[in-house]
């Protein structure tokens, strides 16, 4: 039986790497993002090398636009798999810098998603008693991390959000885990200058950046029966990031 997946921002970045690997693997893959422009063009792309990929225009905060993915996902496959809560947005500064649209926008995308994605889905995993859920955290979740007080707080949300979601489903068989990613090297990342780029990557124990491939790799390990006894976790992938204490070298 071939297994479905759907993940969200899969059209780029961490989420196009997944959406590559999955489709490598022999999944049906349905890339679910709100870049319609982009998102056209990398199905038809894809298409061209597998079949067995489609593309569904979401805004992943809005319910309604939720609830037509899980029709259209529903109404083709009728089951699902897998889901990769992997949409998210970033927004800089302090708190009193951030406007409220800010504060609000970046709780929408990065943990409403979860909530709504998770509600529209989970339900067909819990009748089939089978399914998992990846969700995209982020080391600065973990930790503290200057000018990212809205990020880190989304982010800090989905790092315990996991918990209550692998306890309250494992008695369906669903297991609900996070990958964390360090600096990563995408289209995002790599709109910074050089010069911020060059630092963070002095900065990481392996002197490198998490490539979206590296994060791909295990979200696909989390989502796959090689993973079957893992259930609440939070595996971070950051290149050493988050190591460190701080403390003067002795």
């Amino acid at each position: 039986m071939t297994q479905t997946v759907v993940i969200t921002g899969g059209v780029s970045g961490m989420g196009l790497s997944a959406t590559k690997l999955f489709l490598a693997h022999g999944w049906q893959v349905v890339m679910a993002d709100y870049n319609a422009e982009l998102g056209e063009k990398v199905l038809k792309t894809l298409q061209q090398a597998n079949a067995k990929v489609s593309f569904v225009q979401t805004d992943v905060a809005n319910a309604d636009s939720v609830n037509a993915l899980k029709t259209s996902v529903l109404n083709k496959f009728g089951r699902i798999d897998s889901l990769i809560n992997n949409a998210g947005i970033f927004t800089s500064g302090r708190l009193d810098e951030l406007a409220e649209t800010d504060w609000d926008r970046i709780m929408a995308v990065d943990v409403k998603s979860i909530f709504l994605m998770t509600k529209a889905f989970v339900p067909t995993m819990m009748a089939q008693k089978s399914g998992t859920i990846v969700n995209t955290a982020s080391i600065s979740g973990l930790m503290g991390d200057y000018n990212m007080a809205a990020y880190s707080a989304a982010k800090g949300a989905i790092a315990n959000l996991v918990k209550s979601m692998a306890l309250d489903y494992a008695a369906y068989h669903i297991r609900v885990n996070n990958v964390a990613p360090g600096p990563t090297n995408t289209p995002m990342f790599q709109a910074n200058p050089q010069s911020v780029i060059d630092e963070f990557v002095a900065a990481s124990p392996l002197k490198k950046l998490v490539e979206p491939d590296d994060i791909a790799r295990t979200m696909y390990f989390l989502a796959s029966a090689a993973s079957d006894p893992i259930t609440g976790q939070t595996i971070p992938v950051t290149a050493g990031f988050g190591l460190y204490s701080g403390q003067p070298v002795q």
